[in-house]
């Protein structure tokens, strides 16, 4: 899978992209990110991308033309059309089932707005979903890029060590992930329940469906209503 990322900040995925299990991955060749500088498509020797709102109102909007010109670039490397994301407030909240569906794609491209968002005819024209991670708003989609980017990759083959890693952990099967224990057996006063040190496969698995649930419940009880 190739992930393109338009940014001002493209400075900001360095770190967090080519650290731990996601940089490991773009070593392998399992997944690629590349980032690039939307002002590279400007044409000022300002570099401006943006510009006030018609009608008035505070703050600034993304300009149309510098985001078409580095999308289409995008398209020319690839040699393709990548399925083209805007990290928005305004779009659906993003979710492990999405995630699923989204893994499959080849090649997908994500748009970081900034100020006070981008030029409705972009969207109307280029994006063909916009996604949020949550009912509030940041500075700017950088955080939600890599959240997403991050989120998307560890789905993709070879990725992680094992499948497992991720089809039995919270939110893939609709259930919150059971309770975990690790060394020592006794810690503090507080034992690890004695089925899970019993070597017995079929009554753990059977405590770690009804802990699930149990969590769930617990904890996002919505979540109970949309798997019925």
């Amino acid at each position: 899978m190739r992930i393109d990322i338009i940014t001002l900040f493209p400075e900001m995925f360095d770190t967090v992209m080519s650290e731990s299990i996601i940089g490991r991955a773009q070593k392998s060749g399992a997944i690629d990110i590349v980032c690039h500088q939307l002002r590279d498509y400007a044409f000022d020797k300002h570099r401006r991308v943006d510009d006030t709102p018609y009608g008035g109102g505070m703050g600034m909007l993304m300009k149309a033309e510098p985001i078409a010109l580095c999308f289409e670039d995008i398209c020319r490397q690839t040699d393709t059309k990548p399925y083209f994301v805007y990290m928005s407030p305004q779009g659906k909240t993003l979710s492990q089932s999405r995630l699923r569906e989204l893994a499959h794609i080849e090649n997908i491209c994500v748009l970081c707005g900034h100020y006070e968002g981008v030029d409705q005819r972009v969207i109307d024209t280029f994006i063909d979903e916009e996604i949020s991670i949550g009912d509030y708003v940041l500075t700017g989609g950088e955080l939600p890029a890599m959240v997403f980017a991050d989120a998307l990759s560890r789905m993709v083959p070879g990725v992680l060590s094992n499948n497992e890693c991720f089809t039995e952990e919270s939110h893939f099967n609709g259930l919150l992930e059971y309770p975990q224990y690790t060394k020592p057996s006794s810690w503090r006063g507080l034992d690890v329940p004695e089925v899970l040190l019993s070597g017995h496969h079929a009554n753990i698995e059977k405590w770690r469906k009804e802990k699930s649930l149990e969590v769930t419940a617990q904890k996002r009880p919505e979540l109970l209503e949309k798997i019925k």
